[in-house]
């Protein structure tokens, strides 16, 4: 782990909420079908539509879907293309809660966490609607309920633009100060910074830990684990 215990539990102790990314933190989405699949079949649909050079070249082979819609959306802000597009990755992301993998010792965190008393929210880039039927699948919805802060039809307000963490903090009326957010990319980190609340960033295999490192996260964790032990006051 990157960074000290002491750390962890001088943050966990001063979190009255706690935010979470969706995709990594709570749960692998794409587990079953993988993102870069459901990118390709972005890149085919437009080309379909007589739409290829709305990519450069490079973009036809990008692996993450996110990074499609919002090249797409660069270049035809707010078009009913990009409301299409934004539409069909809802629907895959909806397929996928299916055969989403839990991530290890999530469930176990989130309901301690919730059982101290803390308030939690989701703030991510997944649709709100399949977040909340995975975590209804797993028995979770109570654990944040109503507060699930994902992607709008305005794609410029992804992050790293800190838009839904703020949401997250004025529906909760959440000092930034008290507020932790954990998420396993450089653009959850960088919403987080922006929106002035802690972060602890969730690595589960080096690319993620080198990413989250070289954007300046000083506090990483590559389980959930010392999360879950530093609550229950196991460290």
């Amino acid at each position: 782990m990157t960074g000290a215990t002491d750390d962890l539990r001088e943050l966990i102790d001063i979190a009255h909420c706690v935010l979470f990314d969706f995709d990594g933190p709570v749960c692998r989405l794409f587990a079953g079908r993988s993102a870069e699949k459901v990118a390709e079949e972005q890149v085919r649909w437009l080309e379909e539509q007589g739409l290829h050079g709305l990519l450069a070249a490079g973009m036809r082979d990008e692996p993450d879907p996110y990074v499609v819609l919002r090249a797409v959306d660069r270049r035809h802000p707010r078009s009913d293309l990009v409301a299409e597009l934004e539409a069909r990755l809802t629907y895959e992301e909806q397929k996928a809660v299916i055969s989403a993998w839990p991530t290890p010792y999530a469930d176990a965190l989130i309901r301690t966490w919730r059982a101290t008393g803390a308030r939690l929210a989701v703030a991510t880039n997944n649709a709100p609607g399949p977040v909340a039927t995975y975590l209804t699948g797993r028995g979770l919805i109570d654990c944040f309920a109503p507060h699930i802060y994902g992607r709008t039809q305005n794609l410029r307000l992804l992050k790293p633009d800190p838009y839904c963490v703020k949401r997250a903090l004025a529906a909760m009326g959440a000092d930034p100060s008290r507020t932790l957010m954990i998420g396993d990319a450089a653009s959850d980190y960088l919403a987080a910074r922006d929106a002035g609340v802690h972060f602890v960033g969730y690595a589960r295999n080096d690319r993620k830990m080198r990413v989250l490192r070289e954007i300046g996260a000083e506090l990483i964790v590559p389980s959930l684990k010392p999360l879950l032990d530093t609550l229950k006051g196991e460290t």
